[in-house]
């Protein structure tokens, strides 16, 4: 890092630091940073020798911020945001819905002097995304914020990215976008991975990414995040669609599919009863395409991605245990994707590396395959990344470096020259192969298959530390409690219908 990025990003890490102290959340100061850059670059790009006109009335440019003080800036900056809002593209995505958060019209102007002394166009896209991705983190481990459910671990998903290996001038897709991060590390390594000549720069650019996220807050940073790392252009229409992906068919389709749908297991909208009281409607979708109509999220974000998987198409899906072994609609979708898709590859992954308590997840890896009579599907190989494996957010997160073996067993040149490390000689061996008949035979074609011994049950004297093992009890308190409210929400009658979640 050099000196000037380095006193860049100390100077708006100072910023947080001070507003912090004032109330401003990072998620907030993030948000403020994020209107500020983007109305300092378009000044920027007014002017030669880009001569490009990004849509922002006179009355709203830069230097108006610039000049005002106290309340008149304050009052100033809240107008700008609503018209802003309004507007069609980029600009108007950018400003939707947005609040100025920073109450205090002196520290306003502090932090848009700050942004006007920068030369942000110029700057280097390392920079720009050091700050930004920075601060996302910090609004991630910020948990009262709630912001973690939006950031999936880097780690985490750079390993996906590696496995998947996707090549130039093709589309990638996520259906809950979240900040970015599968986009921005799929760039990465289309990036360092191949000498992109200029017509596959400018697809990388401005076609290869598409997708949904439903929150408006959420889709913001996201757009802001992609475009501060070079994807997108300011005046451009955005990539990422405010709509429910879950809603209808799109009509997109996409060579890989890398996404974390949220967690949670049930769709639901809030609305206001004939009583004036705030009441939760569990959702359903009915589409042609679904294999079955059911409220579970991540089973309909399933069966959403199988639609919009081309033929060949590539998916790496972070997914809940209960995917893996559900009834009902849960052994339908298990039982359609390996018919209909070569399900080659679960990823089992330890509690403690999400910023929500109590995750276990998967990553499921599967290949679009044209119709056929026989089932795709010939054989399962599952990593168990989660028997005695520890991690904590703080104090032992998971690394990219924790992921090189599942890489390494994966064998991402060619999956089909891997080899098992398990084996009656090698009963530890973390990588295991169950063929599709093995599967099928299993009760409810249940996917959720261990084979190793957990040694925290077996050896009293090597239980992992007290931090973990604390953790691990919170963890598994409130999976519990999930699990009550499920129960209370169908003895009060608000529960799924069983008959319906069947078919």
């Amino acid at each position: 890092m050099t000196e000037t990025t380095s006193s860049i990003i100390s100077k708006v890490w100072s910023f947080c630091h001070v507003l912090r102290d004032g109330g401003v959340s990072y998620g907030d100061y993030l948000e403020q940073l994020t209107f500020l850059i983007f109305l300092k670059m378009a000044e920027e790009y007014r002017k030669p020798p880009y001569n490009r006109d990004i849509g922002i009335p006179e009355e709203y440019r830069w230097e108006t911020l610039k000049r005002k003080r106290g309340a008149d800036l304050e009052t100033h900056y809240r107008n700008l945001m609503q018209d802003l809002g309004k507007k069609p593209g980029m600009l108007g995505q950018i400003f939707l819905k947005a609040q100025n958060k920073i109450s205090d019209p002196a520290m306003l102007y502090k932090v848009i002097d700050m942004i006007d002394k920068e030369d942000w166009v110029m700057m280097g896209v390392d920079t720009k995304g050091e700050i930004y991705e920075g601060l996302l983190q910090k609004n991630a481990e910020d948990t009262k914020s709630g912001a973690g459910q939006y950031f999936t671990p880097r780690a985490l998903i750079k390993a996906m990215v590696a496995c998947t290996r996707p090549e130039p001038m093709k589309t990638i897709g996520d259906p809950c976008c979240g900040t970015g991060g599968f986009f921005l590390a799929a760039y990465d390594y289309l990036t360092h991975k191949h000498q992109l000549n200029r017509e596959e720069s400018r697809f990388l650019k401005t076609q290869t990414f598409g997708g949904n996220e439903i929150v408006p807050g959420t889709r913001r940073l996201a757009l802001m995040n992609l475009f501060l790392h070079n994807i997108g252009e300011i005046d451009g229409e955005p990539m990422i669609s405010v709509a429910d992906a879950l809603i209808a068919d799109s009509g997109d389709r996409y060579d890989y599919v890398l996404t974390n749908p949220p967690f949670g297991k049930k769709s639901s909208m809030t609305f206001t009863n004939e009583e004036g009281k705030q009441e939760k409607d569990e959702l359903t979708y009915n589409r042609q395409d679904f294999w079955v109509t059911t409220s579970n999220k991540q089973l309909n974000f399933l069966q959403h991605i199988h639609t919009i998987l081309k033929t060949g198409g590539q998916a790496a899906v972070v997914l809940p245990d209960n995917v893996l072994f559900e009834g009902g609609a849960g052994e339908t979708v298990r039982m359609k994707i390996m018919e209909t898709c070569d399900l080659h590859t679960i990823l089992r992954l330890p509690t403690g590396i999400f910023y929500a308590n109590g995750v276990k997840a998967n990553v499921l890896f599967f290949e679009a395959r044209e119709a056929s009579k026989d089932p795709w599907t010939k054989e399962v190989w599952i990593y168990d990344y989660r028997t005695n494996i520890h991690h904590t957010q703080k104090k032992n997160p998971m690394k990219f470096s924790d992921l090189e073996e599942f890489i390494s067993c994966y064998h991402p040149e060619n999956r089909h020259k891997r080899q098992e490390t398990w084996s009656e000689e090698n009963p530890e061996g973390r990588f295991r192969k169950f063929s599709y008949d093995e599967i099928i035979a299993r009760d409810k074609t249940n996917l959720d298959i261990f084979w190793l011994k957990d040694k925290s049950l077996a050896d009293l004297d090597n239980l992992p530390d007290p931090d973990v093992l604390a953790n691990e009890i919170v963890e598994n308190i409130e999976a519990a409690l999930e699990s009550f409210r499920e129960i209370a929400d169908i003895v009060n009658g608000n529960g799924i219908d069983k008959e319906k979640d069947m078919q």
